[in-house]
């Protein structure tokens, strides 16, 4: 399946928190960026006023940054964008598949469902109306595509099923698992480098006390610390294990599909893979009351 496949909802929901995401996470990079810079502009305190004058409108910036991000909180557009289009998503392949409740024989009345779903959706989401308005698409909520995989009898939506939403969600936490845990161990060995690095200039600075007219002591260890901050935010470890655990999840209940011969066993399987596709989004859902 296309992106270009899936209702014009998704499409919107998934390119807002899309752009959320990178706005909350540029605006820590800069966060971070400028704490360094006002730690290394802070040793040179003994040089002109300039540097007091710039020192300041660092700090300024940061303190507008951490209000701007306090007031706006671009990370629960980031959130509940990602939960919405994830909801419709699932809702989609259940749609698509011939699963519960999108079941029906009455191509009418099921559609009616899945626009009353949809419109359903939206309304429970008013808080995000906005960033999903920003970025409007013209196309269908039933697309073309949707209508064409119910009219494939069971063989063909099984193939369908198996191919473009296990096995590609399979890869796609496979991916991400291995993404998260060589991320995790970059930024852990470069947080040991850069303090290791203060601890040296530590030791120096007590055997050469007036070797350097600047000791960078204090820039390494923020900069060391924004490393430790990001692995926070970023939770790559956590993300590696549960997205290893999911694969797994995921690659065990697809051997079921072999033994599925009904339309009725395979709408039961369709709604399981996508409960347990569902605990990612789950998750989104859960991060907005944190």
């Amino acid at each position: 399946m296309n992106r270009e496949d899936f209702p014009a909802l998704y499409l919107s929901a998934d390119e807002a928190s899309a752009a959320a995401q990178s706005t909350h996470l540029n605006l820590i990079r800069a966060q971070f960026a400028l704490l360094v810079a006002a730690s290394g502009l802070s040793i040179s305190f003994d040089r002109p006023n300039d540097i007091y004058l710039l020192y300041l409108l660092v700090v300024a910036i940061s303190t507008a940054l951490l209000i701007y991000m306090a007031v706006k909180k671009p990370e629960r557009d980031w959130y509940a964008c990602r939960a919405l289009a994830e909801s419709i998503k699932t809702s989609t392949w259940r749609y698509m598949m011939r699963a519960e409740p999108f079941d029906g024989d009455n191509e009418n009345e099921t559609k009616r469902k899945f626009s009353e779903f949809l419109n359903q959706i939206l309304k429970l989401n008013s808080h995000i109306q906005e960033p999903i308005s920003k970025r409007p698409r013209t196309g269908h909520q039933i697309t073309k595509a949707m209508e064409n995989r119910r009219l494939d009898n069971l063989n063909e939506r099984k193939n369908i099923y198996r191919r473009l939403r296990i096995d590609d969600q399979r890869n796609w936490y496979v991916k991400r698992t291995r993404s998260n845990r060589l991320s995790f161990r970059f930024w852990v060995i470069l947080c040991v480098v850069v303090q290791g690095s203060a601890i040296c200039l530590a030791a120096y600075r007590i055997l050469h006390n007036g070797a350097l007219d600047y000791w960078p002591t204090e820039p390494l260890l923020v900069f060391a610390s924004s490393i430790i901050g990001w692995i926070q935010i970023k939770k790559f470890n956590e993300l590696a294990t549960a997205y290893s655990l999911t694969s797994h999840e995921i690659g065990i209940a697809s051997t079921r599909l072999d033994d599925v011969h009904s339309e009725s066993e395979f709408s039961d399987f369709v709604n399981d893979t996508e409960r347990a596709f569902s605990r990612e989004h789950t998750q989104w859902v859960a991060r907005l009351t944190e």
